[in-house]
């Protein structure tokens, strides 16, 4: 059986941190920030953890 091969979009996306959690950066920062509040777009340019439902699937996408 083959190896499983890492998906290139989530290699780019996600970090993994050094107790092995998984990191992601926030959706909504990329254009049309007039509009948002100088406060979402601080909030916005934090990383956030990835949900504990999705977790699995990830980490499959991530060769985990």
């Amino acid at each position: 059986m083959p190896k499983m091969k890492t998906d290139s979009g989530a290699k780019k996306r996600i970090k993994i941190t050094g107790s092995g959690k998984l990191r992601r950066g926030k959706a909504f920062r990329g254009h049309l920030m007039r509009k948002k509040s100088s406060v979402q777009s601080r909030r916005l340019g934090r990383e956030t953890d990835i949900s504990p439902g999705i977790e699995k699937h990830v980490k499959k996408l991530m060769g985990l």
